[in-house]
């Protein structure tokens, strides 16, 4: 046998993908939904890192569906139009104005954008709105009392998904929907991806986020729950560990898992390759969220 120490970093690279082979093997064909989000949208290197981690799955056999958001975009450009971004419990408020620089920010610029750097890299995407095809059908959402055009999904009609995906591209969707009046409403990103992966019924939900998983100590950031099931995520949502941004976001996985979603996974969109690392290796990162007591295996 030769050496290990003269090929021990071409032998190391060997055994990672010894390693993700079991992983590529069961999710070939699998239907992946994607919350892209957070600082991987905003930091540069870390933006390449995840369009080459989405047209890897491609490559390998998965199928790839990429929801996004655009906070900051939108942001900027409303504050360029002298126009007050308002907030309510993380809401944007988004009167007639706001809402159409919200549509014309999320799927005339940065919905593009993703697009332009997923074909760039070697894949095959095409963006669309959840107007498209009627792909998401809202009415208006009044819990939070009278916020404008703040929608609420009613129907997820998948049919312009499936045919992208069967001809083999990368769907990528702005979270506009279109309401029942005929009207257009700003969607919540996570609940749009949650509510597309549910009518697919996906294999995986994962939502790129900015922190590391969800910790059994807040001040503590090593204490990343790396598996929990629908009983004791529910149970966490009732004990006051879970806060801020986290609620809406494991609720969201949550009511993935609910409605036929295998596994949901909260990870740190920061972190280089972080969709390869939770998807292709045995120990993962962040924390994944299944419907029954997990089996010894990160499948």
């Amino acid at each position: 046998m030769i050496k290990r120490q003269k090929y021990g970093d071409e032998i190391a690279k060997a055994e990672i993908l010894i390693e993700a082979l079991p992983y590529i093997k069961k999710f070939s064909g699998a239907t992946v939904v994607i919350k892209y989000g957070g600082n991987a949208m905003i930091d540069c290197q870390i933006k390449k890192m995840v369009m080459q981690d989405i047209v890897l799955l491609k490559y390998v056999g998965l199928n790839p569906v990429i929801v996004h958001g655009g906070g900051p975009d939108i942001n900027k450009m409303l504050e360029s139009l002298n126009i007050e971004s308002k907030f309510v419990n993380g809401l944007r408020v988004t009167d007639e104005k706001t809402m159409e620089v919200v549509e014309m920010v999320l799927t005339g610029k940065t919905n593009k954008e993703i697009v332009s750097m997923l074909n760039e890299i070697g894949g095959k995407a095409i963006g669309i709105s959840g107007k498209d095809g009627k792909l998401l059908v809202a009415e208006k959402d009044t819990a939070n009392g009278d916020i404008g055009y703040v929608g609420k999904i009613e129907e997820v009609n998948i049919d312009v998904i499936k045919m992208m995906l069967d001809k083999g591209f990368i769907p990528v969707i702005a979270p506009c929907a279109v309401g029942k009046d005929g009207k257009t409403y700003n969607v919540n990103a996570d609940t749009a991806a949650g509510k597309i992966a549910e009518a697919l019924k996906a294999e995986k939900f994962i939502l790129l986020t900015d922190v590391e998983g969800i910790l059994s100590d807040v001040n503590d950031k090593s204490s990343v729950i790396s598996r929990i099931d629908l009983d004791a995520a529910k149970e966490l949502m009732t004990t006051g560990k879970i806060t801020g941004g986290m609620i809406p976001k494991l609720k969201c996985c949550i009511q993935a898992v609910e409605n036929g979603v295998k596994r949901a996974h909260i990870i740190d969109g920061r972190l280089t390759h972080s969709l390869l690392l939770e998807i292709f290796t045995d120990e993962g990162i962040g924390t994944m969220i299944g419907k029954e007591c997990f089996d010894d295996d990160n499948l």
